[in-house]
């Protein structure tokens, strides 16, 4: 499969569902690019590059980046070379205006919607890190729950060197919108203008459901198995 897919993803749920780390692992096995506004943002705020200084004061308040400034940015990234063989979307889109946006300039082929109870969600999100380097995705907490007549047995994922990135040495960090009142914060957003998204691409018959409440690789098996009957191959 690796080289033939000319598949358009979208992951969709809510802060703290693992739409970071899930598309991050799709992006390795189906070999095509994962594309995140919010690292886009974060590292055009660390260069500080003009669209740094118009989005930083949004993050750090927790709220979301006005819609033409985000579309706009996600329209640049996906005309790049790389991408015209596919793409995995993490982060975007979050509204229907920028899903109609998103309309206008590509097809999408699927939509993986991801799944989890919202204690779990500020348990996960308030305990994970990210290495300030490379910007891979580390988690502190082991849970091992039964909420809503679901189990959920997700396992923490340590570095090797507790606060050193395994991948490039870096240093592990908490993000600011990691921390509980800022988790609080994003997910009324979510609740408010990121779940009409779901039923928007639903009536389209491109939503796929996944329950996020074991671990890694057995959500990786059920997400690839979920995608095969979207998969475009060329």
């Amino acid at each position: 499969m690796r080289g033939d897919v000319n598949t358009k993803i979208i992951f969709l749920g809510p802060p703290g569902a693992g739409k970071g780390t899930y598309s991050t692992r799709l992006s390795r096995l189906l070999d095509m690019p994962r594309i995140s506004t919010g690292d886009i943002f974060r590292e055009a705020i660390k260069e500080d590059k003009d669209l740094g200084k118009q989005v930083s004061e949004y993050i750090r308040k927790g709220r979301l980046v006005p819609d033409d400034i985000t579309s706009n940015t996600l329209k640049k990234r996906i005309e790049e070379p790389d991408c015209q063989k596919g793409f995995i979307l993490d982060g975007y889109p979050r509204t229907i205006p920028q899903a109609q946006a998103l309309d206008e300039v590509v097809k999408i082929d699927v939509v993986l919607n991801l799944r989890i109870h919202e204690k779990i969600l500020i348990m996960k999100l308030s305990a994970r890190r990210i290495c300030n380097k490379c910007g891979e995705i580390y988690n502190i907490i082991d849970v091992q729950e039964t909420l809503g007549g679901m189990e959920y047995i997700m396992p923490a994922m340590h570095s090797k060197t507790p606060g050193i990135c395994d991948k490039c040495g870096g240093t592990l960090i908490q993000r600011k919108d990691d921390r509980v009142e800022v988790i609080e914060t994003r997910l009324k957003l979510y609740h408010q203008q990121s779940e009409p998204l779901v039923r928007y691409y639903r009536s389209r018959g491109l939503v796929e459901d996944i329950s996020v409440h074991l671990g890694i690789d057995r959500t990786i098996s059920l997400i690839m198995k979920k995608l095969k009957p979207h998969m475009v191959i060329t």
